[in-house]
């Protein structure tokens, strides 16, 4: 029996492969290919119209970076407000806070959200947690009627085009900032520095969040599974500075279990290699 391969083009000339041991589903919903697979090296894993989205390996890098320094910055944050994220990852790290009372989950595509709880049950937890309230619902759609409501949002989107592509435009960042309150933070998945055309997207999306917000920065992980394995997140305030207003004590008291994400690490997150900040400041 021939190997069976998973492969992605990270460029035109660049392909990620995993060797895989069985597909496990597949599917066509209303706006996307959803497929799951099993993995030796990298367990199992989701993609999304043929893009990686997670892996069971690897997965807690991404989730936890999206959440915990928000929360470490804010503790105070008690209303949020998560766009995309229907793998449940980033829902899983927030239920982790006693002190947040309300947790909105807006997903476009239900599938993703049934398909995850099946099969990626490490990941889909959550969701029966009485603080979540999940929306099926088109992201853009849900902030332009909101206003002065959440101490933080996460953008967990996918990559810009597709059912993400709206989640990247300058009227979608203006609604995110009319939806905080007077110390919102938005934060968001800012794709990789690395690859030419993964770098234009991330400065366009640089830009339109720096027009509006009046605190805006970027800082990094490294996920092995995604594109050159550098990669980027969008911290944007109207109040807080992610450095200068930490509060790493009061953090570390509260004893979060955290496989990757510390308050070490978060100062170092945001201090980025030169070439970043070069293309960020073009």
């Amino acid at each position: 029996m021939d190997d069976l391969w998973f492969s992605e083009y990270h460029t035109d000339n660049v392909r990620f492969s995993i060797k895989v041991t069985r597909q496990i589903y597949q599917e066509k919903s209303d706006y996307q290919w959803i497929s799951v697979f099993d993995s030796k090296e990298f367990g199992r894993f989701l993609t999304l119209d043929g893009i990686m989205m997670l892996t069971e390996r690897d997965e807690f890098i991404y989730h936890e970076m999206i959440t915990h320094p928000a929360m470490v910055v804010n503790p105070g944050i008690k209303n949020v407000l998560i766009i995309g994220a229907g793998d449940g990852g980033a829902m899983r790290e927030l239920v982790k806070y006693k002190t947040i009372e309300n947790i909105d989950v807006v997903e476009i595509d239900e599938r993703v959200v049934e398909i995850c709880k099946e099969y990626l049950p490490k990941t889909a937890v959550g969701f029966e947690d009485p603080r979540v309230n999940l929306i099926y619902q088109d992201g853009l759609k849900f902030v332009r009627r909101t206003q002065n409501t959440y101490d933080l949002i996460i953008v967990d989107s996918t990559d810009p085009f597709g059912p993400g592509e709206v989640l990247f435009t300058k009227e979608f960042y203006g609604n995110c900032y009319r939806a905080l309150n007077d110390t919102g933070i938005l934060i968001n998945q800012h794709e990789s520095p690395f690859y030419p055309n993964d770098a234009v997207n991330m400065q366009s999306a640089h830009r339109r969040i720096k027009s509006i917000f009046d605190m805006s920065f970027v800082y990094q992980a490294h996920i092995p599974t995604y594109p050159s394995g550098h990669w980027l997140f969008g911290f944007a305030s109207k109040k807080f500075d992610p450095v200068l207003d930490m509060f790493a004590s009061e953090w570390n008291e509260l004893g979060i279990k955290t496989k990757y994400y510390n308050t070490d690490l978060h100062f170092g997150a945001f201090a980025l290699p030169t070439y970043v900040k070069e293309l960020l400041n073009e």
